[in-house]
């Protein structure tokens, strides 16, 4: 077969100048630093004049830029992860970084504009959330995929922009990159392609860390190719998440507690028994211990059927909005504090239960070399599941976490459990 010498320079899509300037981040970046900084500067000078008003002023600017940076920053890393729409996450993380800055100010007695800042945060949410949304259409990535070993069922429910190749050649065709199953053997053809993409910049991608990247799962059957150290997760984040644990349940419990008084006495009203129960789980490190729960069944059901899809009578009325909004978790708070839980992590299922996957789903024990958590990447991606063939999937999704376990990767499942809770969706 003879090999195309085409140039595939023009193929690489947004490579022309403007495309370039104007889908740039680095150029959204700046813009936002001006708009966000120094229009709120040039309005609060006009409506003050430049006089004792120019310190504070100065100290806003200041803080406005710093705030842009971070959220921006914040925002960049978490869309990053596979599902996550920047759109979706501008208003929570630059409000949580505007009243921290705020609170910071306030506390350390610094004189700042405070019109001034809540203008810069109001310019930041409307350019933040104009700008992603501008260009999210022209961010979708177009790939192009090459049809050889089993790259078609690992991409045939991608959210990407698919163009499969018949040849080694682009021919016309403007793409993000180039996607292939580089386990399978490639001719020379092939091989001379994918080296000039490569040096004409056009991202080569191998199919299976794609697909990962893209569905926020490791495979099963990627387990051997990613290698068990890659589950390993880093120590040094493991001590760091820890103190910020306890650090996060102590705040949290002031809160908590009279929210489960509340629910006690409607457990109480609702079903005489007891309030809590504790359960037996498997842990960190396959360590059992208990995990507390409010109790959300019948003390004696009149039907004892294992739960299945839609209603479950032995749910008690409370205890639906309970599990709805997730107030039954919050016992857990103090399994967070003993050191058996996390607040984000694996859930922790029980001995039975585990015993009975580690026959049946290969690799299951692997999800214990993190300390299991009270929400998780696959709660928050999957919700409840139940059968075997779920239990699978929410491995995959489990040893995603466990291979990207990170400040990043947490604060992606936070901000996404706060949704859940307010939703109440996905619950059982």
């Amino acid at each position: 077969m003879e090999m195309s010498t085409r140039p595939i320079r023009g193929n690489h899509r947004h490579s022309l100048w403007y495309e370039r300037i104007l889908l740039s981040f680095r150029v959204h970046y700046l813009l936002g630093v001006t708009l966000t900084s120094l229009l709120p500067a040039l309005w609060s000078r006009e409506w003050h004049g430049a006089s004792v008003e120019g310190m504070g002023t100065s100290t806003a600017m200041l803080a406005s830029a710093v705030a842009w940076m971070v959220a921006f920053r914040i925002v960049q890393q978490l869309s990053r992860h596979p599902g996550a729409d920047p759109c979706t996450y501008v208003a929570p993380v630059v409000t949580a970084v505007y009243l921290l800055i705020l609170a910071v100010l306030e506390l350390m007695a610094i004189p700042f504009d405070l019109m001034q800042l809540l203008m810069s945060g109001g310019l930041a949410l409307l350019f933040g959330w104009t700008g992603y949304r501008v260009t999210r259409r022209y961010r979708r990535l177009k790939m192009a995929l090459v049809p050889l070993g089993n790259i078609r069922e690992w991409f045939g429910h991608q959210d990407i922009d698919q163009r499969w190749l018949s040849g080694p050649d682009l021919e016309s065709l403007r793409v993000d990159g180039v996607i292939i199953d580089l386990s399978c053997d490639l001719s020379d053809e092939w091989q001379r392609f994918l080296a000039d993409c490569t040096i004409k910049r056009i991202p080569v991608h191998d199919a299976r860390r794609f697909g990962e990247a893209s569905t926020g799962r490791i495979g099963l059957d990627q387990i051997h190719a990613n290698r068990y150290g890659s589950l390993m997760p880093r120590t040094s984040y493991e001590l760091f998440k820890r103190l910020a644990d306890i650090l996060a349940a102590l705040l949290m419990l002031p809160a908590a507690l009279p929210i489960m008084a509340v629910a006690a006495m409607m457990i109480k009203r609702d079903d005489p028994g007891p309030i809590l129960f504790r359960q037996r789980r498997s842990g960190f490190q396959g360590e059992e211990f208990d995990v507390y729960k409010m109790r959300s069944m019948y003390v004696n059901p009149d039907d004892v059927r294992p739960t299945q899809e839609g209603d479950d009578p032995r749910i008690t009325k409370v205890g639906r909005y309970l599990r709805k909004y997730r107030i039954d978790e919050l016992p857990q708070l103090f399994n967070v504090l003993k050191g058996e839980m996390s607040l984000i992590g694996p859930r922790p299922e029980t001995p039975a239960l585990t015993e009975a996957y580690e026959r049946d789903i290969p690799f299951f024990r692997y999800r214990h070399v993190v300390r299991p958590g009270i929400s998780g990447w696959a709660q928050v991606e999957q919700g409840y599941a139940s059968e075997v063939e779920g239990s699978r999937i929410k491995l995959e999704y489990d040893f995603y976490y466990i291979r990207n376990f990170s400040f990043w990767m947490d604060l992606l499942v936070v901000i996404r459990t706060i949704r859940t809770i307010f939703t109440g969706s996905g619950a059982r």
